[in-house]
């Protein structure tokens, strides 16, 4: 079966509760409003991490869509996953081009060799992979280890939500309406608006939000002259690499935090769908790393794949490939289109803290289901001593420097448990 050839599944299957395979797909208008909830959930994070860089976001958004369509490709339609900005360049980048914090950044070119350089050494990585096989992973990670690293990567990521998108009392309540509202979404309906938790829930606290603040003047109101004032068509700041020595070997090691994250993202999609994804590994990682050369060869951020779609897909259970072929061409479109961009962020910010909330936390619980569905024994030192450090190495971030560059917390955590188990398990 090629890469386009889905099977269709007709709306019985939502009304029963049924799973959407990755060679499946529902009929072309609902797989694009799934497509458009995707967009949605990687939205905000794609966007914050260019801003904190000093790069054009529209150029972020942009090549999130081309990379996520790139590693459609190379994975042969077979892994379902969007790729967006990662946040692991941040503090290389910053360190790198010595900026100052706000506005473009005035040496992004060397910032974009580096994330050139990382791509090219994440793509060599993903080859040899691929060579050698994957019997490794299941020595080296088995259920104890893979479900301790997938629940790290949303509790590790649990405190974006709740310290940094809730400024006031009152943006904490609206986070409590948002994932109440999701909550009641997916639990009281039926269907299609069920499969559509996030999307529902977050344009029902939006309008309670608007409610709140435009009418009743409680908080930040809702500001749309961004939307009306933006251009529907433009085209977005393009920027050229420049390669420094230093630069790219300060840069290009973060292609060992991308294989941490994107080996938990490929365990908890393995877990949630039933498929074993890793004969794909190899091929994922090389998707990921051509996307990384081309986004920073276009003036974008490095890519990776991304925890927020992953939960959307653990919530509605559709893992149809087709779906993110659809949100890869949505993000193209978006990146050519300001207005659409200013639409999403309209969005308010404890709005989307509160989803954030909500698709980190099944992140969390999809790493727990590895180890209730394989049975992990945790009256086995070994397996508990694994699963304990793990869990809190990635929750408080733990961050280990060699040099310039930091390893955090979900880093430290994938390869602390992989290493800590075959200590560990030398006895037998």
């Amino acid at each position: 079966m090629g890469m386009f050839n889905w099977t269709e599944k007709n709306s019985a299957v939502l009304s029963q509760g049924g799973v959407i395979a990755p060679d499946e797909r529902l009929p072309w208008p609902q797989s694009t409003v799934m497509g458009v909830q995707h967009v949605i959930a990687m939205f905000g994070a794609t966007v914050l991490a260019p801003l904190l860089m000093g790069f054009d976001p529209n150029v972020a958004i942009l090549m999130s869509g081309i990379g996520t369509l790139i590693f459609f490709v190379v994975t042969g339609g077979k892994v379902p996953s969007y790729l967006g900005s990662s946040f692991a360049f941040i503090g290389v980048v910053i360190a790198a081009t010595a900026y100052a914090g706000k506005g473009p950044n005035p040496n992004m070119g060397v910032a974009l060799g580096g994330i050139i350089a990382c791509g090219v050494l994440y793509t060599v990585i993903g080859a040899i992979v691929q060579a050698v096989g994957t019997g490794w992973i299941e020595r080296f990670m088995p259920p104890v280890v893979t479900g301790a690293v997938v629940a790290v990567i949303g509790l590790n990521l649990a405190g974006i939500p709740i310290k940094n998108m809730a400024a006031s009392n009152f943006d904490s309540w609206m986070q409590v309406v948002t994932f109440v509202s999701v909550a009641l979404v997916a639990v009281m309906t039926r269907g299609m608006v069920q499969r559509l938790l996030i999307l529902v829930g977050l344009i029902v606290a939006t309008i309670v939000y608007a409610i709140l603040t435009n009418g009743l003047g409680l908080g930040k109101p809702v500001d749309l002259s961004p939307i009306v004032n933006a251009a529907w068509v433009g085209l977005p700041g393009f920027a050229a690499p420049v390669f420094s020595a230093s630069a790219m070997l300060l840069i290009a090691p973060v292609a060992i935090i991308l294989v941490a994250e994107n080996l938990g993202h490929l365990k908890a999609v393995t877990a949630m769908t039933g498929k074993n994804l890793d004969p794909y590994i190899g091929r994922a990682f090389i998707g990921d790393g051509i996307a990384t050369v081309v986004s920073g060869a276009a003036g974008g951020t490095g890519v990776t794949t991304y925890a927020e779609n992953i939960g959307v897909m653990a919530a509605t259970k559709i893992y149809s490939t087709a779906v993110f072929v659809i949100a890869g061409l949505i993000a193209v479109l978006l990146g050519f289109s300001p207005k659409f961009g200013a639409l999403i962020q309209a969005i308010p910010l404890p709005v989307m803290g509160g989803v954030s909330i909500v698709v980190f936390g099944l992140i969390a619980v999809a790493g727990a289901k590895i180890w209730v569905d394989n049975k992990v024994d945790f009256s086995d030192n070994k397996n508990l001593l694994v699963a304990a450090i793990t869990l809190v190495l990635g929750t408080g971030d733990f961050t280990l420097k060699f040099g310039q560059f930091a390893l955090g917390g979900i880093g430290t955590a994938t390869f602390g448990a992989i290493l800590l188990y075959a200590l560990l398990n030398r006895k037998q």
